[in-house]
């Protein structure tokens, strides 16, 4: 699966995600810094999964209504980045086929999946 990391998103998510075959573009590795609007921009150009740490996709998805390949936010603050790497890297082989063109919660207990209305 194409994935589009977010800076926020702990380096060994990356790597992980890259262990298990993912294609992961990573924010921090390219260009730091850069807007949200240009994240799901990019995110979007290469197909890919947007992997984020930032609420403020929440707001770009269902209030200004942007078009997503596919949004997962991670909430796992508190846990070692292994265990959210292992967390992360086993939601995505679990739901792999209902990530596209949703809007995906993650939490160390959860995972809330919401098709995007397109």
């Amino acid at each position: 699966m194409n994935v589009f990391a977010d800076e926020s998103i702990d380096r060994q998510i990356v790597e992980r995600l890259r262990s298990a075959g993912h294609l992961v573009e990573y924010v921090a590795e390219m260009e730091p810094g850069i807007s949200d609007e240009a994240v799901l921009a990019r995110a979007n150009q290469g197909s890919s999964i947007l992997l984020t740490a930032d609420k403020d996709f929440g707001e770009l998805v269902f209030r200004q209504r942007y078009i997503t390949h596919g949004v997962i936010l991670i909430r796992l603050s508190g846990l070692s980045s292994n265990r959210k790497a292992e967390i992360v890297v086993d939601n995505f082989t679990q739901h792999e086929g209902e990530l596209i063109q949703s809007f995906t919660v993650v939490t160390p207990t959860t995972v809330r999946i919401r098709r995007q209305i397109g």
